[in-house]
């Protein structure tokens, strides 16, 4: 199946409500070290990367003025909306009942957007969301509602992926599934490894993936 035009609508009827994506997940000392280590490496990242945020900021002014951020709803852990925070990198902010993926050539990105998407640098304002709760570092990345209501009513087990926290880099995307899903056979695989990552969530697998998210970055593989 192809999606031609990659728009999304929420009809508002597809994808369940909360309280049907609550997914049972054993807590314990895993959880409790992963939290503790979210906080303490997202917060020592905002410090030290406060310069990198300034000179963002400065150049997404420069290239297209303001808003600096970009912000928009997500599905967290056991359907709980909150506000991810991203750096602009289109003219638009989309945040309703129809949203189109953003595509290779995407004339809504901006100049200084395309090298922050390539990059992976859009991402770095989440790590507030990870400091208050919202993320982890490590999980499945979270889509835009529209697109969660489309693809839940296409996948099977889509809905498992919210039995833990979203994260700003996952197993799907250390394994190359990133970027825009045009075939939904794209976005099939990345739920697959989404899946995977909930059945053998542990310590060792999220420390594994934190030291290969880097390669993955540099290798701008499928990034848009």
């Amino acid at each position: 199946m192809t999606i031609q035009d990659q728009s999304f609508s929420a009809s508002g009827a597809a994808f369940p409500a909360p309280d049907r994506i609550n997914v049972t997940r054993a807590g314990g000392p895993v959880l409790s070290v992963k939290r503790v280590l979210d906080v303490i490496l997202s917060l020592i990242a905002l410090i030290l990367l406060l310069p990198v945020f300034g000179a963002i900021a400065l150049a997404v002014v420069w290239d297209s003025g303001e808003p600096v951020f970009f912000r928009q709803r997500r599905i967290g852990r056991h359907g709980k909306v909150f506000n991810i925070y991203k750096f602009r990198t289109m003219h638009v902010l989309e945040d309703g009942a129809e949203i189109v993926q953003a595509f290779k050539g995407d004339a809504r990105i901006t100049r200084i957007g395309h090298f922050l998407r390539v990059t992976s640098l859009d991402e770095l304002p989440q790590l507030w969301n990870v400091l208050k709760g919202e993320m982890s570092l490590v999980g499945p990345r979270p889509h835009a509602i529209a697109h969660d209501e489309y693809y839940s009513a296409l996948i099977q087990n889509y809905h498992l992926r919210y039995a833990v926290k979203p994260g700003i880099t996952g197993w799907a995307q250390i394994n190359g599934a990133r970027g825009a899903t045009p075939l939904l056979s794209d976005m099939q695989t990345r739920i697959d490894f989404d899946i995977q990552y909930v059945e053998r969530e542990s310590l060792w697998l999220y420390l594994q993936i934190l030291a290969r998210t880097p390669l993955v970055v540099l290798g701008r593989r499928n990034a848009v």
